[in-house]
């Protein structure tokens, strides 16, 4: 599976001034596939890898202290491999059951910086916050579901694939359909690699949703591994409003009626530091940063993956929605869903919207994005019909937005006197 992270991690590998890497997700994003692949295809047979929920005895190679210089020739004895500084890549999986493991990266910076080290983790924040992080000694990345293009590859589909990276005014009608059709497959496969895979082997759809529906419980079951900081029972309660609330402003006490307001919000924050969803807030486009003047109580969120979200709201092999209505399926949030998904693997956790709240006079625009220096609100549509109100609101009252983009199932097209262009749904991931 061709993946995005894929040219990140040679540019680490090739950058002089390399740092441990961090690859911090969701579990079952693909972080473990990604890095064994890329050390096959870059360093041969000098490729270890240490997992430290399969082997404890690893645990104790780090308890004394975190010399490199003790550490190194204890991490040969357990691979049975020697470790050789510039030629040998070393990977920790699943470090974030060890968290002195993780505090030991400064110190292959600082003592072998020549030394190819990786790590990943789900549930890696809950662990971050038990050690003094290594700021400045560690580079990061984050990775998630696969996106469309990357689903494309996946499937098999390099031609239309191929077609993403072309002018959007050069979109014939023909592809235009072809490229929706995959992209309403994807809005029900989703992009959690494993889910992919069963898709491509069986072409099943009752296979695919009972993997999803696997995931799922993967995931309600390491709420023991941080209910000690909340209510299991208000887990289970919140992850299920979050993803039937996609789209929607979230306020705690909507999210579940059997726990108190700090109870939710705790275990809010617990799925959201696991990443099973992405806080996006309402900032007002009067200047960058957005994030300057982004509000942390007036917030809506993206699910972790569209497959999953739709596992969760109900979609069955029994639900025959047709492909040329699955934009407008639960209310439209499947399309919201989809745009924040292929937003957030582009611009990564700062995610923004622009919401006025005012009694009679209330507006809001999808998403807004920030790049090059100027600000670009982004609307989701089934069609270019409808009046697009809070778009234009939003024009008026921020004369330095200049340009606006109304994402369709249709093909490109602009208002110039407006300040709008068209663009279709599926060119989510290129704004």
């Amino acid at each position: 599976m061709k993946r995005n992270i894929d040219e990140k991690l040679l540019e680490w590998k090739s950058s002089q001034i390399r740092k441990p890497l961090l690859i911090r997700g969701a579990r079952q994003v693909g972080k473990t596939f990604s890095i064994n692949e890329f050390a096959k295809n870059n360093f041969g047979g000098k490729y270890i890898s240490f997992n430290f929920e399969k082997n404890l005895d690893l645990h104790g190679v780090f308890e004394k202290n975190l010399d490199t210089n003790r550490i190194i020739p204890l991490l040969e004895l357990f691979s049975g491999m020697k470790i050789e500084p510039g030629k040998t890549l070393i990977f920790f999986d699943e470090i974030q059951s060890c968290p002195k493991a993780i505090a030991s990266l400064r110190y292959f910076y600082e003592q072998v910086p020549e030394l190819h080290v990786i790590a990943a983790g789900s549930l890696l924040e809950f662990a971050l916050s038990e050690i003094s992080f290594p700021v400045g000694r560690l580079q990061m990345l984050n990775m998630y579901p696969m996106t469309f293009l990357e689903f494309l590859y996946a499937t098999r589909k390099e031609l239309l694939a191929n077609w993403l990276s072309q002018p959007h005014e050069d979109y014939p009608d023909t592809i235009i359909d072809l490229i929706n059709n995959e992209m309403y497959t994807f809005f029900i496969i989703g992009g959690m690699p494993e889910c992919v895979g069963v898709y491509m082997n069986t072409g099943s759809i009752i296979d695919v949703i009972n993997t999803q529906n696997d995931l799922i419980a993967t995931f309600r079951q390491d709420f023991s591994k941080y209910a000690g900081h909340t209510d299991k029972r208000c887990l289970n309660a919140v992850l299920n409003a979050v993803a039937a609330k996609v789209g929607e402003q979230i306020k705690y006490a909507q999210l579940s009626v059997d726990f108190t307001g700090p109870t939710i919000k705790k275990s809010f924050e617990m799925m959201e530091q696991a990443r099973l969803y992405t806080k996006v807030r309402s900032a007002n486009p009067v200047g960058i940063p957005l994030g300057a003047n982004a509000s942390e109580k007036v917030f809506k969120s993206v699910f972790l993956d569209i497959g999953l979200f739709s596992a969760m709201n109900g979609f069955s092999s029994d639900v025959r929605v047709p492909k040329n209505k699955m934009a407008s399926a639960f209310n439209g949030k499947l399309t919201e869903q989809f745009v924040g998904q292929e937003l957030r693997a582009k611009y990564g956790e700062n995610l923004y919207y622009w919401s006025r709240n005012q009694r009679g006079s209330s507006a809001e625009t999808d998403y807004l994005i920030e790049n090059q220096g100027e600000i670009f609100p982004v609307e989701v549509k089934s069609g270019k019909s409808g009046k697009l109100r809070s778009l234009h609101l939003l024009l008026k009252e921020y004369p330095n937005v200049k340009k606006a983009i109304v994402l369709t199932e249709d093909k490109a097209g602009s208002i110039p006197e407006q300040k709008i262009d068209f663009l279709p749904l599926f060119c989510a991931g290129r704004l």
